[in-house]
């Protein structure tokens, strides 16, 4: 006698194992998360407030008044594009130059928005125009890793988490554009500031430069901005951005090539 063969025995799928913080994140309510994104935002102050306060003091010491300076923040809120189209304005280049390396130096975010698709994509149309009005440095740096971390997170704890980020960097660059003015017109005509705009640029991009592909296109960068300063104003950086850009992942390919040889 022959018996049929039993079916295969279902197991059940196993849950995740969650740690003990990964359960106190899910267990936030939406107003929590926005609370725990702005705590979470604080450090940054320490940057934002006086990179903040010394675009004010440029953009007055470039001619600006004080409702461009806020419409300004308010409109492009992207710290390195707007100490890009200070200097160009300042060195009066014409206006497609200062919109295209604005934008330029801005491309970064399409790739941030690209990353936080699987994380956000499910949300409003409005939501998401939201998100990428908001979107900056800070909010993106601090938003994926916390999704990232926590996976399980419904959707309205991400967008309350994202919100959270959102208002203690943005708000307080608003407010220090606006600080930094007033302190910009305060400052006396002999004191010069031509320094400051070059070595705010500086502070920001040395700690980025990590590796040798980083190291490679800075150097590209600078030796073409040099080369390319016989051309109008702002075209120099527009020639020079690509081809830094272009050397940074050539190398980087290398570098890769030479790993996986290893």
């Amino acid at each position: 006698m022959t018996f049929p063969e039993s079916p295969p025995a279902v197991t059940p799928e196993a849950e995740p194992v969650l740690t003990p913080e990964q359960r106190r994140v899910l267990a936030r309510s939406p107003a929590q998360c926005i609370w725990h994104g702005i705590v979470q935002s604080l450090p940054f102050l320490l940057v934002l407030v006086p990179f903040g306060l010394l675009f004010g003091v440029l953009s007055a010491e470039s001619g600006l008044n004080l409702a461009q300076v806020l419409g300004f923040s308010a409109l492009v809120l992207a710290g390195a594009s707007q100490f890009t189209a200070v200097q160009l304005l300042s060195d009066h280049a014409p206006t497609i130059i200062v919109i295209i390396s604005a934008l330029a130096v801005n491309l970064r975010m399409a790739m941030y928005s690209a990353s936080l698709v699987p994380w956000l994509g499910n949300a409003s149309p409005r939501q998401r125009g939201l998100v990428a009005y908001l979107l900056i440095d800070q909010t993106y740096a601090l938003s994926i890793q916390k999704f990232e971390d926590n996976p399980n997170l419904r959707l309205d704890q991400r967008m309350a988490y994202f919100v959270g980020t959102a208002i203690c960097s943005c708000i307080p660059w608003l407010i220090a554009s606006a600080v930094g003015f007033h302190l910009g017109r305060a400052i006396p005509e002999s004191w010069a500031l031509d320094f400051a705009l070059p070595i705010t640029f500086l502070a920001m991009v040395a700690p980025m430069l990590r590796s040798l592909a980083h190291m490679a296109a800075a150097a590209v960068s600078i030796v073409a901005a040099l080369v390319f300063t016989v051309l109008p104003s702002g075209l120099g950086i527009l020639l020079a951005a690509p081809l830094a850009m272009a050397t940074g992942a050539i190398v980087e390919k290398r570098m890769e090539q030479a790993r996986a040889r290893q």
